[in-house]
């Protein structure tokens, strides 16, 4: 079913209403996470990854307040309601959930879904992996495309305005 990318960005219960509904079909329910503020290949190239190891992808959206505790407080450069439909807007994005909280384990809590995916340079601890193994899910490491990060793009968009002065 195509969807709008608005009404791809789902509270946290239609995200477990939805939740029950593709478990009764059968289908499985992929969640990852994270702030996606400058939105560039490495997030493309990783939430198309992400969305192969099932049938629906939810993405969990750092909120404006839990991205700055996160990255510091000139950041997001995007607010969240922008970064939700970027990444609502993708075809490989089914849901985006934006939360609060530094880590979105309430939220994996209460979606439980089959698999959590992140980046290969998180193997060291990925968080809620104790939560969706323990729900009978696994977690499954996605590698990203090496230099390509949003601090990077950043820092590169301001070295290309200071040598334009």
């Amino acid at each position: 079913m195509m969807r709008s990318g608005e009404s791809k960005v789902v509270t946290l219960g239609q995200l477990v209403e939805e939740r029950a509904r593709l478990k009764s079909e059968g289908r499985t329910l992929v969640f990852t996470n994270g702030v996606f503020d400058v939105f560039h290949a490495g997030h493309a190239y990783y939430l198309e990854i992400a969305r192969g190891f099932g049938d629906a992808l939810a993405v969990g959206l750092n909120s404006d307040a839990s991205a700055r505790r996160y990255k510091g407080d000139k950041r997001p450069i995007n607010s969240q309601d922008d970064r939700a439909l970027v990444l609502a807007g993708l075809e490989c994005v089914d849901y985006v959930v934006v939360f609060d909280d530094d880590k979105p384990l309430a939220l994996l809590r209460a979606v439980l879904p089959d698999v959590l995916v992140k980046g290969r340079q998180w193997a060291h601890y990925v968080a809620g992996r104790d939560i969706v193994e323990e729900a009978g899910g696994r977690v499954e490491l996605a590698d990203m495309r090496d230099g390509l990060s949003s601090t990077e793009l950043i820092r590169r968009i301001l070295d290309a305005y200071d040598q334009d002065e």
